[in-house]
C-alpha cells in the first residue's frame, strides 16, 4: 500500500476527537481552503503589479535621462542626472526585491497550508488520497511536491526562474551601470571601470540569492510539520 493510500490518524496525539459532524469540518476546511486560495491568488497579482511598475518606472527614467543627455549635449550637468536617475531607480528596485521575497516566504506558507488541510479532507475520507495530484504532507517534501506535481523540473530550474532572480538580476545590472558610471567619473580607464562594475553586479546577486536561500532554510528549521511526508518504503 502506498503513503498516499494509508489513513492519517484522527487528530493529534493527546487531543480527543472532535465530536462535530464529519460534514461540518469539511465544510470548514473548505472554507478555510478557499480563503487562503484568494489570499495567494491576491498576493500574486500584487507582487506581478508591483514588478510591472518598477519596470515601467526605470524604462522611463532612462528615457529620460537619454533625451537629457541630447539637450546638454552630454555633459557633466547629464552625468549627474544620470547618477540620481540610476540611484533612485536602485532604491525602488531593492524596495520591489525585498516584496518579491516576502511574498514568496508568503507563497510558500499558502502551500503549506493547504497541504496541511489536505491532511486533514484524508482524515475524514483515506480514500480520497489517490486522487490527490498535490501533495497533503506539510514538510518540505510536500511543499516541493505541490510546486511541481508530475516532479519534471529541478530545483534549479524552480530557482532560476523565479520572480525573485529576475527582479535581482535587474538590480545587479542597475549597480553594475551605476558602479561603472561612478568609476568613469574620477578617471578610471573604461576597461577597468566595466570589470569592477559586472563584478559588483555579480556580488550584488550572489549575495541576494545566498539571503534567499538563508531565509528558505531557516523556515523549515524552525517549522514543526504535523503530517510529515513518510520514510521511502514505508
Amino acid at each position: 500500500m502506498s503513503p498516499r493510500d494509508e489513513a492519517a490518524p484522527d487528530g493529534d496525539a493527546g487531543v480527543p476527537p472532535s465530536a462535530t459532524p464529519a460534514a461540518v469540518r469539511a465544510q470548514l476546511l473548505a472554507t478555510e481552503h478557499w480563503s487562503l486560495l484568494a489570499s495567494r491568488s491576491t498576493t500574486q497579482g500584487e507582487v506581478l503589479t508591483r514588478i510591472s511598475m518598477f519596470l515601467t518606472f526605470t524604462s522611463a527614467s532612462l528615457l529620460s535621462a537619454a533625451l537629457v543627455g541630447q539637450a546638454t549635449r552630454f555633459s557633466d550637468t547629464f552625468i549627474t542626472f544620470g547618477i540620481v536617475v540610476l540611484c533612485i531607480d536602485l532604491a525602488i528596485g531593492l524596495l520591489t526585491q525585498i516584496r518579491v521575497m516576502n511574498v514568496g516566504m508568503e507563497d510558500l506558507m499558502y502551500v503549506i497550508a493547504m497541504n496541511r488541510l489536505r491532511a486533514a479532507y484524508v482524515e475524514l475520507d483515506p480514500g480520497l488520497a489517490r486522487y490527490l495530484m498535490a501533495e497533503y504532507h506539510d514538510d518540505e517534501a510536500g511543499s516541493m511536491k505541490t510546486y511541481d506535481f508530475l516532479g519534471g523540473s529541478t530545483t534549479f530550474r524552480h530557482v532560476a526562474g523565479s520572480s525573485m532572480t529576475f527582479i535581482t538580476a535587474v538590480n545587479a545590472a542597475l549597480i553594475a551601470l551605476l558602479l561603472g558610471t561612478v568609476l568613469v567619473l574620477p578617471g578610471v580607464p573604461l576597461p577597468l571601470a566595466i570589470p569592477l562594475a559586472a563584478v559588483g553586479g555579480l556580488a550584488f546577486a550572489g549575495w541576494s540569492l545566498a539571503q534567499g536561500y538563508r531565509r528558505y532554510s531557516a523556515t523549515w528549521r524552525n517549522f514543526t510539520p504535523l503530517s510529515p511526508t513518510p520514510p521511502e518504503g514505508a
